[in-house]
């Protein structure tokens, strides 16, 4: 028996075919099976078979990824491929297909008319089959998904959106939230999650703030890390990974006057020290593909930048993974950045700049086909760009195991486990603002209790951007929360009062009875990014935003909501200070995707909380705080301005004179790193040690003390200050931070170590060293909050390869 195994082991690795497990008689002819169909083979030897077997046409069709939700059709409890999907595998060899399980109204798959997880992986499963059974080659699709704050498909898990993950100070936490979406989302037969946002975010009038970790690179690169190795995990061929695309490639966040997709006016420097970082480290912890953003840089689009996609990408960074384009980023070449006079010449930019891939797949068709002809593209640059796709599909095994399995699906997507982490997600993101008097927590026990506000019992308003459609008792609203939280004897009133955006007065009067009823007032105002199939949208899927005036949505935050103001929209400030004059104690509740004007809060209301879009367990994560059940840890990722009169309002701005303004200060209201806590903690013997033998290595310890009696986390932040340089650097740079828990009374040592690259930086020859000099380390609790401030010298210059 082990001869026969051998016999049919050899015949497999020689190629030879072996029909119903028996080899061959000798003499007897059987077609040799082709080298990138042999899972024995190397994955180069498989690509460069496979390469040299394929036309133009087929080589072009894996660069092009379409959209995805019309290639399946849905017959109740059965599904299978449409004639759309044979048609274009007929026509165009796709080899990628994007937001394929994706249901909005944008695509118009609702809950009836969507997949559930079972009958997702029923589909991908037949678009696989159809691949394999019906094209010439059998090249199996890659499936790519929205995947930021959980898989935008039926059934999934939806957790706190970006905002509120970076709010946690917590990448261990986001790695394990990561590592559940790409679960959900490869049990039903996707392979890319697009994912994380890196977009280092200066302007929150910019509709995407939510989607983002933040004004901080570190911050953002710390996330960026952890969401990388949730996502791809240690072998994308595990069966519950996926491939991480990066977006948005680059400098997209702080666009001119917040116009979505608009210029970014930045120079080399600032782009090489605060928004490539963040990029560079989520490469470096393995990330396999990355989106170019719709934006220009100095007159280049970011579709069509050589440097970029090629120089720094894949010449200093060393990333082997494949590029794509943003939705219709490449046709934009021509009809939004006028670079290019027709299809052909924007498909012949961006395929010679180095980006491999066509999402939306309207340039990378006959135009690059015409391209390549025309002899304005080489066969080696298609070749390239194909194989960065191919490589990755045979490293994730698909050529053989392109099925996942239906039952799997079924019982892995949804699950209470991942239910549990949404909610600890989601209370680690919420930040106390302000807690006057101990106003929070609350007294469960509390007799009268009024609910007021448009975002208090609003499901979709509470889950952001990039979600699909819900079954109402699966989200659990702050009203609800608050609910299941109180004492049976406490009488609730809930009142919405009025909407996000709408001005009738119809709700108003009664929300003023329900507070002046009451003992205390929940306020919870703010945003939303909640889509609704009354609102039109762009080809690429952002909004075409309608004036307040005619506007029935609450939507104003998310993709393409770009705001003129950060004010609280509608009547929401009027109904807020109609509740404060009540003379009851009042505490208010943000919901919201972007940074708000709630300067008379500030001064007026004696508790605030700010949840940004916390996810379906975030009313669950609301009440327990509010009630005192989980102590507040969560820390601004960005700034609060009082005024967009003061943007950008970062807070590691470039030495230079910053002064007060003729109306207000330049101070946010509320900085970068702020966070309140029902304990206290003191900070104490802060000490340096400078090691420069080796390798300069400098050793940061202090001790922090929770000295109060309530258990809590703390999130201890390290910034640094070169105090002389040769160029001009940030007045002060988050480095290191440690988010601690500490029972009553209970002490730790916090050590951080900080090393060349952390004490670099790029002078004038473009170099990046460390200067000798005097550096200045603030360890506090935000980064207005300084505890403790000690200066160190480094005496030898360091000179870093990048």
């Amino acid at each position: 028996m082990k001869i026969r195994e051998s016999i049919i082991r050899n015949c497999f690795m020689l190629g030879i075919a072996v029909l119903g497990g028996v080899a061959p008689a000798i003499g007897q002819t059987q077609k040799a099976v082709a080298l990138y169909k042999n899972p024995a083979a190397t994955v180069d030897n498989r690509v460069k078979d496979l390469l040299k077997r394929m036309t133009l046409e087929e080589k072009v069709g894996q660069l092009c990824t379409l959209l995805g939700w019309d290639m399946y059709e849905k017959n109740g409890d059965s599904v299978g491929v449409s004639a759309a999907f044979k048609d274009v595998i007929a026509k165009r060899h796709i080899g990628s297909f994007w937001a394929t399980l994706r249901a909005d109204p944008w695509t118009k798959k609702t809950l009836e008319t969507g997949l559930s997880p079972k009958l997702s992986a029923m589909a991908t499963n037949a678009l696989q089959k159809y691949m394999i059974e019906h094209t010439r080659l059998g090249i199996p699709l890659f499936l790519a998904e929205e995947c930021p704050h959980g898989h935008m498909a039926i059934g999934t898990t939806v957790f706190s959106t970006s905002i509120g993950q970076a709010s946690t100070w917590d990448p261990a936490l986001i790695k394990e939230m990561a590592g559940a979406i790409s679960q959900e989302a490869r049990v039903q037969g996707a392979h890319i999650g697009y994912g994380p946002v890196l977009d280092l975010v200066r302007e929150p009038r910019w509709s995407r703030l939510e989607e983002t970790y933040g004004e901080d690179p570190y911050l953002i690169g710390q996330m960026g890390i952890a969401m990388v190795k949730g996502f791809q995990g240690n072998n994308i061929n595990s069966g519950v990974n996926v491939i991480s695309t990066l977006k948005h490639f680059t400098a997209y966040g702080s666009p001119e006057g917040g116009h979505n997709g608009g210029i970014a006016n930045t120079g080399s420097r600032e782009l090489n020290t605060s928004y490539l970082p963040p990029f560079k480290n989520a490469i470096q912890a393995g990330a396999l593909s990355i989106m170019a953003s719709y934006n220009s840089i100095d007159g280049v689009p970011c579709s069509s930048n050589s440097f970029l996609l090629k120089d720094v990408l894949r010449k200093q960074w060393g990333f082997k993974g494949f590029s794509v384009s943003d939705l219709g980023g490449i046709p934009g070449l021509k009809s939004n950045h006028h670079v290019a006079a027709d299809m052909e010449e924007a498909a012949t930019l961006s395929m010679n700049a180095g980006l491999d891939a066509d999402l939306g797949g309207e340039a990378y068709g006959d135009a690059l086909i015409k391209a390549v002809n025309d002899k304005k593209v080489t066969m080696a640059t298609i070749d390239t760009a194909v194989s960065h796709v191919l490589r990755l599909k045979f490293e994730m095994g698909l050529f053989d195991k392109p099925y996942v399995d239906v039952a799997t699906a079924e019982r892995t997507v949804g699950t209470a486990a991942h239910k549990q982490l949404a909610e600890k997600v989601a209370a680690e993101s919420i930040v106390l603002l302000k807690n006057e008097n101990g106003t929070l927590p609350l007294k469960k026990a509390v007799k009268n209790l009024a609910v007021i506000g448009p975002n208090a019992d609003n499901m979709y308003n509470q889950l952001g951007d990039y979600t699909a459609p819900q079954p109402e008792e699966k989200i659990v609203t702050v009203l609800k929360g608050i609910q299941a939280k109180i004492s049976s004897d406490t009488k609730l009133k809930y009142v919405k009062g009025c909407s996000i955006r709408d001005t009738s007065r119809a709700g108003m009067d009664a929300a003023v009875a329900a507070a002046k009823d009451a003992d205390a007032v929940i306020l919870v105002l703010g945003g939303s990014s909640a889509r609704d199939f009354a609102t039109s949208y762009q080809s690429t899927g952002a909004a075409v935003v309608k004036s307040a005036e005619n506007a029935v949505s609450d939507m104003e935050s998310g993709e393409g909501f770009d705001r003129v103001s950060l004010d609280l929209m509608g009547l929401q400030n009027e109904l807020m200070q109609r509740i404060v004059a009540t003379g009851k104690p009042v505490i208010l509740v943000l919901i919201e995707g972007r940074p708000l004007n709630i300067n008379w809060a500030a001064q007026h209301v004696p508790a605030i909380v700010n949840a940004w879009y916390p996810g379906q367990e975030g009313g669950t994560a609301v009440a327990d705080v509010l009630f005192g059940d989980y102590n507040p840890a969560g820390r601004l990722p960005v700034s609060i301005p009082k005024s967009v009169g003061q943007l950008p309002v970062y807070y590691n701005y470039k030495s230079a004179s910053r002064h007060d303004y003729v109306e207000m200060d330049a101070r946010p209201l509320y900085s970068f790193g702020h966070g309140l806590s029902y304990s206290t903690f003191d900070y104490k013997q802060l000490g340096i040690d400078v090691q420069e033998k080796a390798t300069l290595k400098v050793t940061v310890k202090l001790q922090v003390k929770n000295t109060s009696a309530v258990a809590g986390d703390e999130v201890v932040q390290l910034y640094l200050r070169d105090d002389a340089s040769s160029v001009v650097t940030a007045v002060k740079q988050l480095k290191k931070f440690q988010r601690i828990h500490l029972q009553a009374g209970e002490q730790k040592e916090v050590t951080f170590e900080l090393l060349p690259e952390d004490l670099m930086l790029l002078n004038i020859q473009n170099k990046w060293v460390v200067e000798p000099g005097s550096f200045t380390a603030m360890v506090g609790a935000s980064s207005e909050d300084i505890r403790l401030k000690e200066t160190f010298q480094v005496n030898k210059a360091v000179e870093i390869s990048k």
